[in-house]
């Protein structure tokens, strides 16, 4: 409300008579006529013409200092900021006593360029004018705050060599008509965005092949029809697309989150999402979690902190979706919050808020998720922010690839879709994936399974996911981290893996097809997450994961018996790795044992490095060597 009410006062304010030490009485009266008729255009929206109009009057006289502020006042309106400076201190020049009536929208012109400093210099001068009416001096204190928290996060947050140098996306995706909320799959190469033509709003797609963009076609299916589809998020596993829809037949408000499915023939009809996420009130901007489990959105809905607060839905076991739990008072504020983008990493939450301190307007923040709640949010910094309203940002499993909406001026018509790169302490963890399918290996056949990531330093789940009806899964990997991961279903052995990415960040994504083992006689999985020192038989804490996964395997089936068997590399004397291999499958026993399992069930026994699976010539191969496995010995 306080930026319209500037910009009302900057388009008609500035066309009013002057006062105090300018003498408007000396003014040329040809030129005063011209000034009058660019009056009239400006009020009826030419301000092309009433540019041109103001100009002439300025050659009938060039000191002619309203219509210098005039013409600033209507290059500011239109957002070009260096003109419209130019043409502020053109008048300045003439009489600065006079003109520091008119530093309020000069400053603003001035952090438009991104000149805080200057524009804070600029907003003090205005204020120290007497008796300013309340008004003027509520605006020029709430831009003085955005001046004096520009100049401090540079301060805090020095651009060091970050050059801010937003890419167009190029004509395969760009057109003349307006293109705004993009998404994509995981790995980049699923490309959806909406499109404006003729004012209805319908999804287009492109994809990535041979390193380029694709022409952009509209989706294939029942999803675009002539009702208006916009602001969609598609899963990470390109499967689902949930998206807004406004007066739509059968909603429960002005705006509902609708969900679309990809089928063999294309995109399903879209189905409204139900009423514990769909109110009476606005609901707008999905953003999915990677593993589909998490759903965040905006609403306006009664009992928020402010006008547009950001809520997330869950994902219950019975596949519908729990009742929307608001995000909290660090996130949500007074003003509105928008446009969440939860990225791949499961951590990372992009959003827009109106309320949080800024640079004006709506500006966008990043949060990390901290316990239960979040951590305070993080304004993304000038030129990302500036004092205009900003839009939403989505950012690439890369954790550097951002992309984002303006209409910058190489736009192909309007809104067109950019792409830059993240400073480094506003980037996500980059995030890299694994895929593949989950099937009887007995049978071939797909099995619908559960598929778990846990931290195994804080030994915190990091993200649940169940398969398809088919058995397919993807599950992200944020770097930087230690990795168990494993698949469990009724009547199978589990299926476990490690990925040590700590170290260092691997440069390819894992593909892996899992073969579940039916729970039969001989029946056999390699332990991949039991870990012990290096010449050692004590458990490291990082084995307590898949040490619980053997008990509840051992609970759910309680006439199993297994055989936890220890095997070596050929690194030193056989006789120490046979008792080394002993005490490890013992020590495995133990665990179980203290936990409550009858003795009885279970057996130990170490094989040295005698049964081995791979070449001991290699380090690869002998750490396939050192290894634990449970074996089926009846059920």
């Amino acid at each position: 409300m306080i930026k319209k009410l500037i910009a009302i006062s900057m388009l008609v304010g500035l066309f009013c008579s002057a006062r105090a030490q300018y003498d408007p009485d000396k003014v040329n009266k040809k030129a005063k006529a011209s000034f009058e008729k660019a009056y009239s255009f400006a009020m009826n929206g030419n301000y092309a013409e009433s540019i041109k109009t103001l100009q002439d009057a300025i050659k009938l006289d060039p000191r002619y200092l309203e219509a210098y502020l005039s013409i600033a006042g209507l290059y500011s309106e239109q957002k070009n900021y260096p003109i419209a400076l130019e043409n502020y201190e053109k008048a300045k020049a003439i009489d600065s006593n006079w003109f520091k009536e008119y530093d309020l929208p000069y400053s603003i012109n001035l952090a438009g360029m991104g000149e805080f400093q200057k524009a804070l210099t600029a907003i003090d001068e205005f204020l120290a004018i007497p008796n300013l009416n309340p008004q003027s001096k509520k605006a020029a204190n709430y831009r003085r705050k955005t001046y004096q928290f520009a100049i401090d996060y540079s301060n805090q947050h020095p651009a060091g060599n970050y050059k801010f140098s937003p890419q167009n996306m190029g004509d395969s995706i760009n057109s003349n008509h307006l293109e705004y909320f993009p998404t994509f799959t995981i790995d980049d190469k699923d490309f959806i965005f909406t499109r404006r033509v003729n004012g209805n709003e319908e999804f287009y797609e492109s994809h990535f092949e041979n390193g380029h963009w694709t022409k952009a076609a509209p989706l294939p299916g029942d999803i675009n029809s002539n009702l208006n589809e916009g602001a969609s998020n598609i899963s990470q596993d390109g499967q689902w697309l949930i998206f807004t829809g406004c007066n739509f037949p059968y909603g429960y408000g002005s705006c509902d989150l609708y969900i679309s499915y990809l089928t063999p023939e294309g995109w399903s009809k879209p189905e409204n999402m139900g009423n514990r996420i769909n109110t009476e009130s606005w609901e707008s901007a999905p953003s999915l979690s990677a593993d589909k489990r998490d759903l965040y959105f905006a609403s306006n809905r009664p009992g928020g902190y402010g006008g547009q607060d950001l809520y997330v839905c869950r994902q219950l076991p019975n596949s519908r979706w729990s009742d929307p739990e608001n995000l909290g008072p660090e996130i949500n504020t007074i003003g509105d919050e928008s446009a969440p983008f939860i990225h791949a990493d499961n951590q990372t939450l992009y959003f827009t808020s109106a309320g949080h301190l800024g640079y004006g307007g709506s500006d966008l923040f990043m949060a990390k998720k901290q316990g239960k709640g979040w951590s305070k949010p993080i304004n993304l910094g000038y030129p990302i922010n500036t004092i205009e309203n900003e839009g939403s940002l989505v950012i690439a499993a890369d954790g550097k690839t951002a992309y984002y909406t303006s209409d910058r001026t190489d736009s192909r018509g309007g809104l067109d879709l950019y792409s830059f790169q993240l400073r480094d302490d506003i980037s996500p963890a980059r995030t890299l994936w694994v895929k593949g399918k989950v099937f009887d290996k007995k049978t071939l056949k797909g099995l619908p399974s559960g598929v778990e990531l846990t931290d195994l330093g804080t030994r915190e789940v990091i993200s649940r996911v169940q398969t398809d009806a088919t058995g397919n899964y993807l599950i992200t990997l944020p770097v930087g981290k230690d990795y168990a991961f494993n698949v469990k279903r009724r009547g199978y052995l589990f299926f476990s893996e490690n990925f040590p990415l700590s170290q260092k960040a691997p440069d390819s994504t894992y593909k892996i097809d899992i073969p579940l083992q039916p729970i039969e006689a001989n029946a056999s999985v390699v332990l991949k997450n039991i870990f012990f020192e290096s010449g050692k038989f004590d458990l490291k804490d990082e084995s307590t994961i898949e040490l619980d996964n053997i008990f509840q395997l051992m609970k759910e089936n309680p006439t199993l018996k297994i055989q936890i068997s220890g095997h070596t590399d050929n690194v030193g004397k056989a006789a120490d790795n046979l008792a080394l291999s002993n005490n490890r499958a013992q020590a495995v026993v133990k665990f179980l044992v203290s936990k409550g399992i009858e003795q009885a069930r279970l057996t130990f026994k170490g094989f040295g490095a005698t049964q081995p699976v791979a070449d001991n010539a290699t380090e690869e191969g002998r750490a396939q060597n050192r290894r634990t496995e449970l074996q089926v010995i009846s059920q």
